[in-house]
């Protein structure tokens, strides 16, 4: 119960206070069984179930995109027992490490739960191809001043001081010396000062000089039914619509962003057979960015691609970019060569499994009066904190996405979040496109400044920024996790060094 209460901090809802509640509730719970209860079996247990009742609350929308298929009907029960009951095993592992570690004093306690819940998270995030949603740290999402501090020490870093910040409270219930309540005021008093650094972050932001391009960018954004993946809808109409909801000018410089896939039947290399629909309506002064199904013969077999594709008005290629963090179930089936038998395949794909990009390197446009550099991304991808790029030297990120799978559900509010944090993050503007989602401009200080709501059409333009300096995050990424690891582990020996003179 505690961990499905405390899944309503997540966005939409953002009640946050709650976790002040949820978590020091829990921590003095394990607290005081770890004093008459040694069993492991049963302390990994109560992880678990915290765990399950967390992540039962907040993805159970993951089952709606196995409405869409006959085939995969029979798993919806499944996957939403699955998927929590297997992501449980995380937190299971907190509490079992927190009761072998034997802390005999709470603020040695308290740092070693949350230093277990942080490494966990992080754990989650980066293995079996990593799932790191739902993050405590998101409950902080209409919080900007207060998230700037990700710019310095990433959402990891954030997510292991909010642990701490939750749990502070049962240090103050069960303290045994005065200076232990100094613990729980430090971390009371830390949200204020990342807010001083976030306000004075806010103004050299909206001091710094802007940059006015000569063109813009316009990024659409679409409800068009997820159905056409499985029925024969006429091609020929969407691309009709998606001309019209672009709006474009014949006179305006523009670079046009859709969605992910939101031309199932048509591959990258086909969509110049439709050049005569995109006559009337687009000449020299239009590039075209769109989501596209791309394939390669090597060795006598067929590769499938999810491809971010850049085209000329004359439909010709000029940048492409293959998915490199594939979605499990969605884009690839794992163990195919048994499952497909079983009459599994996966949902975005009538063919087999896509593969997986080599690398995620920057787009330079540089296409007669369009110079550019961008980073691409494609949906799932901008969930990843820390892992998305290397080198900082471009100007964009553009993130193409299709949230049709999962309906009017939680899901695709709670995917639009991740793009708040990596913009923070990374200090840059994320450019956001998506079908069945939310499409938006959003500054490096986490503001949307335009936006197309969630089951709307439309289009945000682009057309000019300001000039910020790298992040420190965007320069070290999660080292600065792993140093704010070694803080709390010195603090744990200090604390327990002290107690033992």
């Amino acid at each position: 119960m505690l961990g499905m209460v405390s899944s309503l901090s997540l966005p939409p809802y953002n009640y946050l206070i709650i976790n002040f509640f949820t978590f020091s509730t829990f921590f003095i719970f394990l607290f005081k069984k770890s004093k008459i209860i040694q069993n492991k079996k049963i302390f990994f247990l109560y992880g678990w179930l915290f765990g399950f009742g967390y992540f039962l609350s907040s993805l159970y929308w993951i089952s709606i995109s196995l409405t869409f298929d006959q085939n995969f009907k029979f798993l919806i029960p499944v996957i939403i027992i699955f998927i929590p009951a297997f992501l449980g095993i995380f937190y299971g592992l907190v509490t079992l490490c927190l009761l072998i570690s034997k802390p005999k004093k709470i603020v040695s306690s308290f740092f070693s739960f949350s230093l277990f819940f942080g490494i966990f998270e992080f754990i989650r995030g980066s293995i079996l191809t990593g799932f790191p949603w739902n993050l405590i740290a998101y409950s902080f999402s209409n919080h900007l001043e207060i998230l700037s501090i990700t710019s310095l020490i990433g959402t990891y870093g954030f997510n292991l001081f909010c642990i701490s910040l939750f749990t502070s409270p049962a240090v103050f219930i069960l303290r045994d010396t005065k200076k232990d309540i100094g613990v729980c005021i430090v971390f009371l008093i830390m949200p204020l000062l990342f807010y001083i650094f976030g306000s004075t972050y806010k103004e050299t932001f909206f001091i710094s000089d802007k940059i006015n391009y000569d063109y813009k960018v316009r990024a659409v954004g679409t409800n068009i039914s997820i159905d056409r993946y499985y029925s024969n809808i006429d091609s020929v109409l969407v691309i009709k619509d998606l001309i019209n909801m672009s709006d474009p000018n014949k006179n305006e410089k523009t670079i046009f962003v859709w969605p992910e896939g939101i031309l199932p039947d048509i591959s990258q290399k086909e969509l110049v057979e439709y050049k005569w629909l995109f006559e009337k309506s687009f000449n020299e002064n239009h590039l075209l960015v769109i989501g596209t199904n791309s394939q390669v013969s090597e060795n006598g077999n067929i590769k499938y691609f999810n491809s971010f594709s850049i085209y000329d008005h004359n439909l010709s290629l000029l940048h492409s970019y293959n998915k490199v963090n594939l979605v499990p179930f969605g884009e690839f089936l794992p163990l195919e060569n048994i499952l497909k038998f079983a009459g599994l395949r996966v949902i975005t794909n009538n063919y087999q499994s896509f593969s997986s990009g080599n690398k995620r390197e920057i787009i330079e446009i540089n296409k007669e009066s369009f110079s550019l550099k961008i980073l691409p991304l494609i949906c799932y991808e901008i969930i990843y904190s820390g892992k998305i790029f290397r080198n900082a030297n471009f100007d964009l990120i553009i993130n193409i996405s299709e949230d049709g799978w999962f309906g009017e559900s939680i899901g695709p509010k709670q995917h639009f979040v991740h793009s708040v944090f990596r913009a923070v993050e990374s200090g840059k503007y994320i450019l956001r496109s998506s079908n069945n989602g939310i499409a938006a401009i959003i500054n490096p200080l986490g503001i949307v400044e335009q936006k197309v709501e969630f089951g709307k059409s439309g289009y945000v333009d682009f057309k000019e920024g300001r000039k910020i300096q790298p992040t420190a995050f965007s320069r070290y990424g999660n080292k600065i996790f792993i140093i704010l690891i070694f803080l709390y582990i010195f603090i744990i020996f200090s604390f327990n060094k002290i107690t033992n003179e």
